[in-house]
């Protein structure tokens, strides 16, 4: 996540909306790649099987909801605004990528050890 950050300040900002796409769509990647190897390990932690090769949103929410619904609901914002919206999409709206950076944040202080 501080990688992250430190990106998406490279992006710059004119008013409402970050000036470089280029650096909000690695910032973005970024954080929700983060996300998703924290929750690796919090999965290995919680007793689930580790399953080899690409693991789909699908097999992270289905996972992540048997143990937490609440986690699973911020998983959900981290994917639509950081993976869709941020990364794929470029958008750059900074109150949009600060809620998604937001959401990361939470993911990973509630999950950490």
């Amino acid at each position: 996540m501080a990688n992250a950050a430190e990106t998406i300040k490279k992006a710059g900002k004119d008013g409402r909306q970050h000036v470089d796409e280029k650096y909000v769509r690695t910032a973005c990647g970024t954080a929700y790649n983060g996300v998703l190897k924290a929750l690796d390990g919090y999965l290995i932690l919680k007793g689930v099987e580790r399953r080899k090769g690409r693991k789909s949103i699908e097999w992270y929410e289905t996972n992540v909801a048997k143990m937490d619904r609440k986690l699973n609901s911020e998983l959900k914002d981290v994917y639509e605004i950081l993976h869709l919206s941020g990364y794929y999409d470029g958008m750059k709206n900074v109150k949009a990528i600060e809620a998604g950076f937001d959401a990361a944040d939470a993911i990973i202080e509630r999950i950490k050890p």
